[in-house]
């Protein structure tokens, strides 16, 4: 017992911080985030959060290594994402009416990964290898799945007849939600079952690293569910000091969907820059599309759904601006992969980007 605190001490302060905030400390957060103890505590629950967030990432790691590719990455990407979907539906079932949050949520993590995170890995990649390759049949795959399902979700319903709350209609929404569900069940087919090889680097180098022992694949399933708990459980409180924040820097609030995207995809961010060194690009790629779709195949049904059942509305269409620039970044994205070679100027394009989305964010 010792020996099993002694390596998940995390899951000890993790429980040790549930307890606390649903005990009342969450009122302190509310109402005197100004004060010394108000600070005291938003640090604690961010460095807790974060360290366990990293312990998920770590224990489907290991998983990973002992699945192997592609269904390693697989589990890399399906834990990073169920984080931002737990994240959103808790606050949605708990918090206070919030109409834009998962929109603003999965906007978000497409430009951080699409542009932030592409763009760094591919300068990062380019300026050690100079040219970096990757299986040109699995980007494509990952992009045919993604464009439609982003197009649907975040274009279309600002064209479409909305009810009274600006919310879509139900014809509408139950289309979104079948189609998410089913090309995303058909692209996890083609990926684990029938076209295996488009996942995996011609030269096979792409192996996962993971410093520490790997126990059973019952026990690393446990630690992940646990500590995917916490996270759930966090949820609600670390939404109070990120949307009190925001108010009182005059912030806009798309910055607070980019914060929580920034907080679940720290762990991806680490990993790819790690991997991209080692000039296993394959590897980087299929987490970062493989995040993407993922967020947007299963965010979108659960946030309808839950909307749908506890009656709050959800707006998903983008504003004019914003669909700008995903219809841009969708296509740069296209022609960025369309040639089985990347260089840091593909990165620097990206990142241009990125930089334009936070800019235009404040405008």
């Amino acid at each position: 017992m010792i020996r099993f605190f002694n390596k998940e001490v995390t899951l000890l302060f993790g429980l040790i911080a549930v307890i606390t905030f649903k005990s009342g400390a969450d009122s302190i957060l509310q109402h005197q985030l100004n004060s010394i103890s108000g600070f005291v505590l938003s640090a604690g629950l961010l460095t807790i959060m974060m360290a366990c967030i990293f312990s998920v990432v770590r224990h489907s790691d290991a998983l990973a290594i002992k699945l192997g590719d592609p269904y390693g990455t697989l589990i890399l990407t399906l834990s990073v994402i169920s984080l931002e979907v737990v994240m959103i539906s808790s606050v949605m079932l708990t918090g206070d009416n919030n109409p834009v949050l998962a929109r603003d949520t999965m906007f978000a993590v497409i430009m951080m990964v699409l542009n932030g995170l592409v763009g760094i890995s591919l300068m990062i990649g380019g300026l050690k290898h100079h040219t970096q390759t990757y299986n040109i049949n699995g980007i494509k795959s990952y992009l045919v799945a993604m464009i439609p399902i982003a197009i649907l979700s975040l274009v279309l319903p600002n064209y479409t007849l909305t009810r009274p709350d600006g919310s879509m209609s139900i014809a509408l929404s139950f289309v979104l939600v079948v189609a998410s569900i089913a090309l995303y069940s058909l692209f996890l087919s083609i990926q684990t079952r029938s076209h295996t090889h488009f996942f995996v680097d011609a030269d096979l180098s792409d192996n996962h690293d993971f410093n520490e022992p790997i126990e059973s694949n019952l026990f690393h399933t446990l630690m992940l569910i646990a500590y995917l708990a916490i996270v759930i459980l966090l949820a609600k409180s670390i939404a109070i000091p990120i949307d009190n924040a925001v108010t009182i820097l005059g912030a806009p609030p798309a910055l607070s969907g980019l914060i929580v995207a920034a907080m679940i995809l720290a762990p991806e961010a680490v990993g790819g820059v790690k991997a991209v060194l080692k000039n296993q690009l394959q590897r980087v790629l299929n987490l970062f599309l493989g995040s993407v779709l993922a967020t947007i195949s299963l965010t979108v049904p659960a946030v309808l759904l839950i909307s749908h059942f506890i009656h709050q509305p959800i707006i998903l269409g983008l504003e004019t601006v914003e669909m700008i620039l995903l219809i841009t970044t969708l296509v740069m994205t296209g022609i960025s992969f369309s040639s089985g070679r990347t260089n840091a100027l593909t990165g620097a394009a990206h990142l241009i980007l990125f930089v334009a989305y936070l800019v235009l964010m404040f405008e």
